[in-house]
């Protein structure tokens, strides 16, 4: 079990000979259902073992066990009228969804709405199902060994071509979530939750500090929240949150939170304590989107929206940690007033600035992640100062790649530097990595934050990614200086006329 590339790559050698199966992220769709309903057999059995009357949402001949569990059973036709016919059809409509076990079967339903089977051959289906048979996710080595499948998927995903998604590295889930700090009560969410990874991290991290007892680990299941538009990565993370225990995940919706209702509609209701997440950026929203927002924060970039709403949906005193790329720093124009609006309405206390290539190799896009604590209007302008931290390559290295990515322990350096909110920021110090910077300095620059190191002499970036979006700035720079002219123009020619 130990080459979990190599099961993954024999899984989908298999795929490739199937007729129906077309191209990576077909493969991977065809993967994760099953995995899923694997996943989900392993930890019935496992609550029938603790639970005396444990009942499945699941017809009995639909359960995993008692019809792909046994290597010698269907296969060919037999299997696959037996998928497409009444399989498929049942998980999609058919499960009880009221009931004892309502809210389980909603979770399956959930996950099965955009799902399909692509595969044509039942005997390649059935060569498939023999091989995720071989896992048992009750055993602890293969659930630890599903996390190396799952990233395996994940990568696969990725070189499937996401326009705008990149997974967060785990270390960056692992210092965002470290530094938040989200307390057992606290409701987490992440309004583009992706795979799961930043939630998984949140739940690990309430277990390991704060669960004692059954009552605390059902205050932490009821905490954590998620909302994911693609089909894809919401059938992953659902699995994911089973894989973490949490077996009734309802709270992770299949839903676009920015185009689900209006930004004004977002109410105290709505509000949380703490919000991690990695927006998909360089996407665009389809038309119409923006107009759910008012009209100086309209903008079709999907980073931007979302950042817009996780202030309005941050509670007092709440807590965020946001990765943005350097776009959003140096951007102009409605990104000029939503920067404004963060700095008025939170303490943007501290911005980390990542070195290329965390997200190799998906893209070399610079990113940072920027953490700040929303305040009651009584004391907007909440930031009086923003904090910079460059973090540095650890020695040795001078990029990330498939090889080397990022590790946790880098950010030790960080995490001795960092103080507490509450009365521990004051204690900060400049180094050779930090500094800081005045809101008055900052709106003197048009809230520009692209704020370079000033312990570090002017470097020239030689870096595509980095010139294409200063070349892009630049452009939009000329366009609206043109706009102008042709403004200050017509105008004479209309007092001309």
């Amino acid at each position: 079990m130990s080459n979990v590339s190599g099961i993954i790559k024999s899984i989908q050698d298999i795929m490739r000979k199937d007729v129906g199966v077309d191209g990576d992220a077909q493969r991977i769709s065809q993967l994760v259902w099953m995995f899923f309903l694997k996943i989900y057999d392993d930890r019935e059995a496992e609550i029938e073992l603790l639970e005396d009357h444990y009942k499945s949402p699941l017809p009995e001949h639909l359960r995993w066990r008692n019809w792909a569990a046994d290597p010698e059973g269907m296969t060919g036709d037999e299997l696959g009228d037996f998928v497409n016919l009444q399989l498929f059809p049942t998980l999609k409509n058919k499960l009880a969804v009221s009931g004892p076990t309502g809210e389980r079967a909603k979770v399956i339903r959930n996950v099965f709405e955009d799902a399909y089977n692509y595969m044509k051959s039942g005997t390649l289906m059935r060569q498939v199902i023999n091989k995720i048979c071989e896992i048992n996710f009750n055993n602890t080595q293969d659930r630890h060994t599903f996390g190396s499948i799952y990233e395996q998927i994940l990568k696969d995903l990725q070189s499937a071509g996401n326009a705008g998604e990149f997974y967060t590295p785990r270390a960056v889930t692992k210092f965002i979530v470290d530094r938040v700090d989200p307390q057992l009560n606290e409701s987490v969410l992440d309004p583009a939750c992706g795979t799961g990874g930043f939630l998984a991290c949140a739940i690990d991290h309430k277990r390991n500090r704060y669960v004692k007892n059954a009552a605390d680990e059902a205050v932490l299941v009821a905490s954590i929240h998620g909302v994911e538009k693609k089909a894809l990565p919401h059938m992953l993370c659902t699995t994911n949150m089973i894989l973490h225990g949490i077996d009734t995940p309802t709270q992770i919706e299949h839903d676009n939170m920015l185009s689900r209702r209006a930004y004004t509609d977002y109410g105290e209701a709505d509000r949380v304590n703490v919000i991690v997440t990695n927006p998909p950026f360089g996407g665009m929203e389809e038309d119409g989107v923006e107009n759910q927002f008012p009209a100086t924060l309209r903008t079709r970039e999907t980073a931007d929206l979302f950042m817009a709403l996780v202030i309005r949906l941050l509670k007092s005193h709440g807590r965020a940690a946001v990765v943005l790329p350097d776009g959003f720093l140096f951007g102009e124009g409605m990104k000029t007033r939503l920067k404004q609006t963060l700095l008025e309405q939170c303490h943007l206390h501290t911005i980390v600035r990542l070195p290329n290539g965390v997200f190799n190799p998906y893209t070399g896009i610079k990113t940072n992640i920027l953490f700040f604590t929303k305040k009651p209007e009584a004391v907007w302008p909440a930031t009086q100062e923003v904090w910079f931290y460059e973090h540095p390559y650890p020695e040795g290295v001078t990029s990330y790649n498939k090889t080397r990515p990022m590790q946790f322990e880098e950010f030790a350096t960080e995490c001795a530097w960092w103080g507490d909110e509450a009365d521990g920021l004051a204690a900060r110090v400049e180094t050779p990595q930090a500094w800081k910077v005045s809101l008055d300095d900052i709106a003197a620059r048009n809230y520009n934050l692209d704020i370079k190191n000033p312990h570090v002499g002017e470097q020239v970036s030689h870096d595509p990614e980095e010139l294409l979006q200063q070349y892009r700035a630049q452009q939009q720079d000329i366009q609206s200086l043109r706009d102008q002219l042709k403004r200050i123009l017509a105008a004479a020619l209309e007092r001309d006329a």
